[in-house]
C-alpha cells in the first residue's frame, strides 16, 4: 500500500501566535488609509478656509455713470422722413421735330411764365402758312362774288353753300398750320428755375426729346408716410417743421395740405403731403428731409437716456443707485434692479411712466456688469448722450 504524503505546515516564527501574524498587514494598510484621508481632509479644510476668507472681503465697486431723474416737458409729435417735391415741375419737351435755331435761357436761371426757351427752325412752315392764307383769301373772294350772283339768281344756292364750306376748310388749314408754326417756339409753361440742358443750336430734336427740367421752388412740397396707428395725430392744416441733411442750421415751416385717400396694403402706411415755405430756395426737389408734426398739448414725463434702460424677455428694467452704510460707518452706493414701464421716445431720451420717481439716482451706463446689491462708484466723465434732438456727429 502506497505511502500518503501530507502537506507540511506553514513556517512559523518561534514565540509568535499565528493569529497575530495574520492581522499585522491589515493594520498597516488601515493605518495608511487613515493617513491619506487625514491629508485630504486637511487640504480641503485649507481650501475652504481660503474661500471663506476671500468671500468676506468686500467686492470692488463697479464704475458707472448716473443721473438724478428729472421731469421734462414733451411736445407730442409725429416724426417721419420724406422727399421734397416741386409744387410744379415738368420736363420741357417739344411736340414737333425740328432743328434748334436759338436757346432763350441759361441753365440754372429763373425764367418767367411764357418766356422763350427754344426756337426751332420754322421757315418752311411759315411759307406753307402764307400759301394757305392766300388760298383762304381766294376762297373768301369767290364766296363773296357768288353771293352777289345769287342775289340776281345767276347761280344756285348749292354753289354758295359749296363756296362757304370750301372757305371754312381753307381757314381751318390755315389755323392748323399756324398752330404748327407756334409749336416751333417752345415757351415756359410757368415761372420757375430751369435746369441743365444738353440741347445746342443746330441740333435736331425729335418729338418728345427732353430739353430741360423746369421747377417751382417756393413753396415746395414734402411727401412722407405715417403708420396707421398715428393717423389720428395728423390733420389738414397742422404745422410741420422740416429739416434736411446739409442744412442742419435751418428749419423750415409749413402746413399739412393733403392726406392720401388710401393706405399702402403692404406697409399699412399713408402718404401725407405738406406745403413748406422755401423763400431762399434752399430745399430742392428730390432732397431727403425729416418732418415733425406737432400734435396735442405738451406732456410732462420723467425723462432718462435710452442707454439706462435694459429690455429683457421678462420685462424692462433699470438700476437705481441707493445709499447705505457699511460696517465701518462709511456711506456706500449699491445697485438695485427695478422693473419699469416706458412711454414715448425722442432722440436719445425715453419717458418712464412707472417704476421710477423724480430724484432717484439712475445708473445710465455700465449696468451690464451689475446685479442686485453690487457696489458702484459714479464717474460721469463719460456720460451717455441725452439729447432730445440729436444730429449726426462727424469727427
Amino acid at each position: 500500500m502506497a505511502d500518503v504524503q501530507t502537506a507540511s505546515p506553514l513556517p512559523t516564527e518561534p514565540g509568535v501566535p499565528r493569529k497575530r501574524r495574520l492581522w499585522r498587514p491589515m493594520l498597516i494598510m488601515l493605518a495608511l488609509v487613515l493617513v491619506i484621508v487625514a491629508i485630504i481632509v486637511a487640504v480641503k479644510f485649507v481650501q475652504i478656509s481660503a474661500l471663506i476668507a476671500q468671500s468676506k472681503q468686500p467686492l470692488p465697486a463697479a464704475v458707472v455713470t448716473a443721473m438724478l431723474v428729472p421731469y421734462a416737458d414733451w411736445q407730442p409729435s409725429v416724426t417721419a422722413v420724406g422727399s421734397m417735391k416741386a409744387v410744379r415741375g415738368v420736363d420741357v419737351t417739344t411736340e414737333v421735330g425740328g432743328i434748334v435755331r436759338t436757346l432763350g435761357f441759361t441753365p440754372g436761371q429763373e425764367v418767367a411764365a411764357q418766356a422763350l426757351l427754344v426756337q426751332l427752325n420754322a421757315d418752311s412752315d411759315i411759307a406753307q402758312l402764307h400759301s394757305l392764307e392766300a388760298t383762304a383769301d381766294l376762297a373768301g373772294i369767290v364766296l363773296k362774288r357768288d353771293k352777289a350772283q345769287l342775289a340776281v339768281n345767276a347761280i344756285s344756292q348749292a354753289q354758295v353753300d359749296t363756296d362757304t364750306a370750301d372757305l371754312k376748310a381753307k381757314l381751318a388749314a390755315v389755323e392748323q398750320q399756324r398752330a404748327l408754326v407756334a409749336k416751333k417756339t417752345i415757351r415756359a409753361p410757368f415761372a420757375g428755375r430751369i435746369g441743365i440742358t444738353r440741347v445746342n443750336p443746330g441740333q435736331y430734336l425729335n418729338p418728345g426729346d427732353k430739353i430741360a427740367t423746369l421747377q417751382t421752388f417756393d413753396p415746395i412740397y414734402i411727401d412722407f408716410t405715417v403708420p396707421q396707428t398715428q393717423l389720428e395725430a395728423i390733420a389738414i392744416g397742422q404745422g410741420v417743421s422740416v429739416t434736411a441733411d446739409g442744412l442742419s442750421k435751418q428749419t423750415f415751416t409749413g402746413r399739412i395740405s393733403t392726406v392720401d385717400t388710401q393706405f399702402d396694403s403692404a406697409t399699412r402706411n399713408v402718404t401725407v403731403e405738406a406745403t413748406v415755405e422755401n423763400p431762399r430756395q434752399s430745399l430742392v426737389p428730390g432732397m431727403f428731409a425729416r418732418a415733425v408734426v406737432n400734435s396735442g398739448a405738451p406732456q410732462r414725463y420723467l425723462t432718462v437716456p435710452q442707454t439706462s434702460v435694459t429690455y429683457n424677455p421678462y420685462g424692462t428694467t433699470v438700476f437705481i443707485a441707493t445709499s447705505s452704510k457699511n460696517d465701518k460707518g462709511e456711506e456706500v452706493l449699491s445697485a438695485q434692479q427695478t422693473f419699469i414701464k416706458t412711454g414715448p421716445a425722442r432722440g436719445d431720451q425715453v419717458a418712464i411712466v412707472s417704476g421710477v420717481k423724480e430724484g432717484d439716482l439712475l445708473i445710465t451706463s455700465g449696468q451690464m456688469k451689475l446685479k442686485n446689491g453690487s457696489p458702484v462708484k459714479v464717474d460721469n466723465s463719460a456720460a451717455p448722450l441725452n439729447d432730445p434732438a440729436p444730429t449726426p456727429q462727424e469727427h
